[in-house]
């Protein structure tokens, strides 16, 4: 279990969007603020997790391609970013878990 509860990590949270509103014209440092943002969610929801994934690999994508490429390479970029994310996860992965993550996924 973490050191604190929601009330005490809100404010840090909050501040994490507000970054990423703050630095609107700069797509590299607003998908890094929203994925630290969702990082730091996953205190009240497990499911926040995947921010990490999806907003870091299009502030990859964003910081290697230019902030002027296509959005269709820009989604090629991050969906290559993501892969690499996942290999890694892959490769530090145990195999039969003893403790599962237990997220119930709902879309």
């Amino acid at each position: 279990m973490g050191a604190i509860k929601l009330p005490q990590a809100k404010a840090a949270i909050l501040e994490c969007h507000a970054a990423a509103r703050e630095v609107d014209g700069n797509p590299v440092a607003q998908a890094a603020a929203r994925a630290i943002g969702q990082c730091a969610s996953t205190i009240h929801s497990a499911r926040h997790c995947i921010g990490l994934a999806l907003y870091g690999a299009i502030a990859v994508a964003y910081d290697r391609l230019g902030t002027d490429a296509p959005w269709c390479q820009i989604e090629q970029g991050a969906a290559e970013e993501y892969g690499r994310m996942l290999d890694a996860l892959g490769a530090v992965a145990m195999e039969n878990e003893p403790n599962p993550a237990k997220i119930d996924w709902k879309y």
